[in-house]
């Protein structure tokens, strides 16, 4: 598209148009926009093809404010939410848009003046974007503008008394004074101060009579902006509902193409393409994540009768299974289904409440509004949105259901205990979909134990390596015959509608038996509604738990939510494949509740389009023979009220529970946290930065000790840059994924037996 001659300037009221570059964001900078300037208002599209159906915005320059940077650049403000950043292609063409926004902005602010009650004050010419973004700013405007007008009207009207009465109080004065008859030089000055008195008076009487005015002037303005306002909001539940309806519409109508199309063949994983995603807007504020249902990689269906009467039937099945894998055909997950954390009664009884969550409302978008972009760690929140526990308390509650790796250390084959462990990894995020709250950033050399030995057969120690970039190191040893360690360095961008968490570092488990040892990470997770709405959360991204011994993996996917899709909500599948890429098992169900396993009898590869053809439509799939499906891991039920709080687990009321005998390190001692939990908010933000500047302070000595030792070597060789060392683990190259990691180097359940803590810094 060619960038077209500008016009000459016209006078306002008339349409101006052209090309002008506007500032996005620090990673796309300027970007080519068309302007409109008519009746009085700048809006601006990113094609000129656009501006029949979506405007990227307005400013109304009746109350605008316009500046010039330099040569090219100049700034439009409506001193409010709105400021357009310009830059025009030359000096020239600078100065056309000026001379043409100052003669529309002198006639708006002219016709504002002289407006009468039609309320073309505040009529777009822009037609209104999907969900009423263009008038969300207007009625914002027009909110703001209310408040002000209604307080001026009020101080007015006070001071408008005032006036009336100590002006009556010294017209008395004055006539008691003028009584008293005073003679001479006196009775001058009395009669000079009578006569200014009167003309104050009439002055007065001239204000009072125009604040009259002027206040029934206002109060009748003011009910036509509130009828304007409120027309606006109805017109947006409007179109949001009838945006509604279509969505439904289009939904149903998808599905009935698909029945359809299903009805005509057998094993027919041809699937229409759902709505492809929408063009997203130049500040990347209008991504729209489920615009689009991705196919699936795989179908299922129910095997031939003849492999439920008998396996051995099958020609090669048992060479190609073994026969240690068939726990699983008919019988349930192998012979333990009860959970072993029942062998031992608990020997302590924990808590099973915390204080209810205080109901104070604070705006997250008027805290966070600022730091688009920035890291999630950086960025200073008051504790009103955290939950009183710290990331490594949060790290621990992926033992919730350390049963299943207790079955798995109990499997009879590697492949049954691959699917426990793939079952594990799933079950650590169905905590995770009530939970909205940030958990508190720990402190550098901060700990946290969770000793469930006696109850469960666990030992959990995590320690807070490293704090730029924030990351935590996690070992666990079971009497069980596991192990699981890891170490987990968070990386999150906030977007402005969602914040992005990427967990990053892998999670090892290690088995006594069979000494299989498999490997997994994390996948994203997001939180939308930032701006509006209600928060939720969303898991979305695919993983491999692969055995390093055997050779073994299990391929997840966790499916992004969609509105359009027909499947459930928070999808998660799987296959189970060994060394050779044979599929044993297919896993299917949800992360936040449940997940089931098949045994896979029998596969072969279908077509979902016309042969030949390339692309989605021809795309060959996989079509799995399973057994009936056996749930595998369900999950537990939340306690009474869990929503007072913070929808904690059992597990998770106990985290914080204060316990003796741990380190001085320990995140139950942590006194802001404390504070959280009891309800007690503007102390524990109080303390909180009390605590974040002490952190300071110990890394600003610590990176002086740094620099004078390398000053005294004259050389950095050899000289880290940062001087801090963990207590409890050791940094080392890890010998499966060859990462630089912690590891734990022991000692820290001997120093607790001793009640010995020497080596822990003084944190709180």
């Amino acid at each position: 598209m060619s960038e077209p001659k500008p016009p000459t300037p016209i006078p306002a009221g008339d349409t101006y148009k052209g090309w002008v570059f506007k500032w996005t964001n620090y990673i796309k900078g300027y970007q080519r926009r068309w302007f409109v300037l008519s009746n009085g208002l700048l809006s601006y599209y990113r094609t000129q093809a656009e501006m029949g159906h979506t405007c990227r915005g307005t400013i109304n320059l009746a109350t605008a404010s316009i500046a010039v940077d330099d040569a090219c650049n100049f700034v439009i403000s409506n001193g409010g939410t709105q400021t357009y950043h310009l830059k025009a292609s030359c000096e020239v063409e600078r100065q056309r848009w000026i001379t043409a926004l100052e003669l529309a902005k002198a006639k708006a602010a002219r016709m504002q003046a002289e407006s009468d009650d039609s309320g073309d004050d505040f009529s777009l010419s822009c037609p209104p974007a999907p969900h009423g973004k263009s008038a969300a700013p207007q009625n914002s405007e027009v909110q703001s503008t209310l408040r002000t007008l209604g307080s001026k009207v009020e101080d007015l009207s006070t001071c408008n008394d005032l006036i009336s009465k100590h002006g009556s109080a010294l017209q008395r004065s004055l006539s008691e004074l003028d009584s008293l008859r005073l003679t001479g030089e006196a009775g001058d000055k009395i009669r000079q101060v009578t006569e200014r008195a009167t003309l104050f008076r009439i002055t007065s009487n001239a204000m009072i009579n125009a604040c009259r005015d002027f206040l029934a002037l206002a109060q009748a303005h003011s009910k036509r902006w509130q009828k304007a306002l409120q027309a606006e909001r109805d017109q947006r539940i409007r179109l949001e509902e009838t945006l509604e309806q279509l969505a439904k519409q289009h939904n149903n109508l998808e599905r009935a193409f698909r029945g359809n199309s299903q009805s005509n063949t057998t094993l027919d994983s041809k699937g229409s393409a759902g709505p492809g995603k929408g063009e997203a807007s130049d500040d990347d504020d209008n991504e729209f994540f489920d615009a689009m249902e991705e196919a699936p990689e795989f179908i299922t269906v129910p095997a031939d009768p003849q492999f439920h009467k008998s396996v051995s039937n099958v020609s090669g099945f048992n060479s190609e299974m073994g026969s240690d894998d068939q726990s699983l055909n008919e019988e349930p997950l192998s012979a333990n289904q009860d959970s072993p954390s029942q062998d031992l009664v608990p020997v302590k009884k924990r808590r099973s409440r915390i204080p209810d969550k205080p109901n104070y409302s604070l705006n997250l978008w008027s805290i966070m509004k600022n730091c688009i972009g920035k890291e999630l760690s950086k960025i200073p929140m008051p504790v009103n949105f955290n939950e009183p526990i710290s990331m490594l308390q949060r790290l621990s509650e992926d033992l919730e259901y350390h049963e299943l790796l207790d079955k798995a250390a109990k499997s009879q084959s590697a492949l049954e205990q691959l699917c426990y462990v793939a079952a594990f990894s799933i079950s650590s995020y169905s905590t995770t979909v009530h939970r909205t709250g940030k958990p508190f950033n720990p402190l550098l050399g901060e700990t946290y134990e969770l000793d469930r030995g006696q109850d469960s057969g666990y030992r959990s120690l995590c320690e807070q390596v490293s704090h730029h970039p924030p990351a935590a190191a996690h070992h666990v040893i079971s009497s069980r015959g596991w192990t699981l360690r890891q170490e987990i360095t968070v990386a999150s961008k906030f977007r402005g509608k969602y914040i992005s968490i990427m967990p990053l570092g892998t999670i090892h488990a290690i088995f006594e038996k069979g000494n299989n040892h498999y490997t997994w990470k994390k996948v994203t997770t997001t939180v939308h509604n930032i701006i509006v709405g209600k928060l939720w959360i969303d898991q979305s991204g695919e993983i491999d738990v692969v055995n390093h011994t055997t050779g073994d993996r299990c391929h997840l996917k966790f499916a992004p939510y969609s509105y359009f899709s027909r499947d459930v909500a928070r999808k998660v599948t799987g296959v189970v494949t060994d060394k050779d890429g044979k599929a044993h098992y297919v896993l299917s169900g949800t992360w936040d509740e449940k997940m089931e396993l098949s045994r896979v009898m029998q596969s072969s590869r279908g077509s979902s389009g016309a042969a030949g053809e390339n692309g989605a439509e021809g795309k060959q799939k996989t079509v799995y023979q399973t057994l009936k499906a056996r749930e595998i891991w369900h999950k537990n039920p939340l306690p009474e009220r869990a929503e007072t709080m913070y929808f904690f687990t059992e597990l998770a009321l106990t985290l914080n529970e204060a316990e003796e005998g741990v380190a001085p390190t320990d995140s139950r001692q942590r006194p802001d946290q404390r504070l959280m939990e009891a309800g007690r908010w503007d102390e524990a933000n109080s303390e909180k930065q009390r605590l974040e500047e002490k952190q300071r302070s110990v890394r600003r000595e610590r990176e002086r000790e740094v620099a004078s030792q390398r000053t005294a070597s004259q050389s950095e060789e050899g000289v880290p840059h940062d001087s801090h060392k963990a207590r409890w683990f050791e940094r080392c190259e890890d010998p499966i994924t060859g990462e630089p990691v912690h590891i734990y180097k022991g000692g820290y359940w001997e120093a607790k037996d001793q009640g010995s803590w020497e080596g822990c810094g003084d944190i709180f």
